[in-house]
């Protein structure tokens, strides 16, 4: 896929009246999501992205500290000015394509390396075990 075929996929999937609105989004979630990853999977995800995207996702140092999936909302809600709706409106619409790009396989180890809550970001139902 190319980064313009990502853009025009977010935008559809989103909503977004306009391509610059899609990419912005795209550009914003992907260098948070960036922050939060580590390793082979942090490599891994770059090498499957558009070029484009692939800069933005490892334009940032990562985190120390992980952040929990409605925790990255609000830390990008806060970098990004936006609200807390649109935030996770965007934040889910960037990681579903994501989660296309990158295969089950792939993000199966990714949800495994992050704290709880990001499953549904994705697009995935967050199972949890009973205490």
């Amino acid at each position: 896929m190319t980064f313009e075929q990502m853009l025009e996929r977010v935008r559809y999937e989103g909503a977004y009246p306009t391509r610059a609105q899609a990419e912005k989004s795209v550009h914003a979630v992907l260098s948070a999501l960036g922050r939060q990853l580590t390793g082979d999977e942090r490599v891994e995800i770059a090498a499957r992205l558009p070029h484009e995207a692939a800069v933005s996702f490892t334009s940032e140092i990562p985190a120390t500290e992980p952040l929990t999936g409605w925790g990255f909302v609000k830390d990008l809600a806060s970098r990004t000015g936006g609200t807390m709706a649109t935030t996770r409106w965007d934040t889910g619409t960037v990681l579903r394509v994501v989660a296309q790009l990158v295969g089950e396989e792939l993000l199966s180890r990714v949800l495994a390396q992050l704290p709880c809550g990001y499953a549904l970001l994705f697009g995935r139902a967050e199972l949890t075990q009973a205490a």
